[in-house]
């Protein structure tokens, strides 16, 4: 990750950008990337992707620009053509039918996405009902939600629980979409656990270290500043989260993924600024928004403390092997 730092003697009158840490790429948002273009050198264009890779749409264009080809479903994909599956995960129809139509695939499921399936699947088995706290028709959500025929319903906020037909006696486990917010995903998890005292939890809470890193970070950050900007697209959970959270603590702020995305009176009268970046989010896109926010006056960069990442994900051993 790039870095830079800049202080000056009389810190109150200088107009700053801080810079929250960690912020942009996770592990698992970094392995898929390298998938599609690892099996672009390997095998060449076209490289068909189901669905975006990630949620940002710099790193869509720019995977489309080498030769990547996205699309919504596996019928666009020509027979025995290579597929890469996203980040968020797929169902198991979804897995039956890119063998039905002999694809060659390559899963780059986050292996945390992964971790929150193989429980469904477990839970299921043992008689369990799965109780899927997320937000209905994201991805991730789908895919999970998927992994078995039925037993598993979806959970969008407190008011869902009082609908549900189950009583406290039956046998009740949840889990959670990985990029929901720790705050909202806790009222819910309390909620559900005063309803159901029985209710069996994940042995992990199922929120990924990158998710609640961020989220940390901007917590730290906010009392800070004046404005923060997220580096992020629409579509991003984890981006959208950022926003909220910021919002939540007292600061106003705005989700960006293009430098012209940016209004010059966002920053008027404001001396610092914060931001961060969403985990689908690339550092390169990070500098060229902080550079457009310096064209509307200099600013000093400050990068903040906070956890610094070392997590890796290996790639698919049928892609490196």
């Amino acid at each position: 990750m790039n870095k830079q730092t800049n202080t000056q003697a009389g810190g109150e009158s200088t107009a700053e950008i801080l810079m929250a840490q960690p912020r942009g790429f996770c592990a698992g948002v970094d392995r898929a990337i390298n998938i599609v273009n690892e099996a672009l050198t390997r095998f060449g264009a076209p490289i068909y992707v189901r669905h975006e890779i990630v949620h940002n749409a710099y790193v869509v264009n720019e995977l489309r620009d080498k030769g990547a080809v996205f699309v919504e479903e596996l019928h666009e994909v020509p027979k025995g053509g290579i597929v890469v599956f996203s980040a968020h995960g797929v169902s198991q129809e979804v897995r039956q039918d890119a063998e039905a139509r002999g694809l060659q695939v390559y899963d780059a499921t986050c292996p945390l996405v992964t971790k929150v399936h193989v429980e469904v699947i477990k839970m299921c088995k043992d008689g369990f009902t799965v109780l899927m706290i997320g937000h209905a028709g994201h991805p991730e959500v789908e895919g999970t939600m998927g992994q078995v025929k039925e037993g598993v319903h979806l959970i969008e906020k407190v008011a869902d629980i009082a609908k549900l037909p189950f009583t406290e006696h039956e046998k009740i486990a949840f889990v959670t979409q990985t990029t929901l917010s720790v705050d909202e995903t806790k009222e819910i998890v309390d909620a559900l656990i005063q309803k159901f005292p029985n209710i069996v939890q994940p042995r992990k809470q199922d929120i990924c270290y990158a998710t609640q890193n961020r989220q940390d970070a901007v917590k730290f950050m906010a009392p800070q500043v004046e404005v923060v900007i997220v580096v992020g697209s629409k579509a991003s959970s984890n981006s959208n989260r950022l926003r909220e959270l910021a919002e939540k603590l007292g600061v106003p702020a705005y989700m960006v993924d293009a430098p012209e995305q940016l209004q010059a009176e966002w920053f008027i009268g404001k001396k610092r600024v914060g931001l961060t970046a969403g985990a689908s989010a690339p550092e390169s896109l990070a500098l060229s928004i902080v550079a457009k926010i310096q064209e509307f006056g200099p600013r000093h960069i400050r990068n903040l403390e906070g956890v610094v990442e070392d997590v890796i994900f290996s790639l698919p051993k049928n892609l490196v092997g």
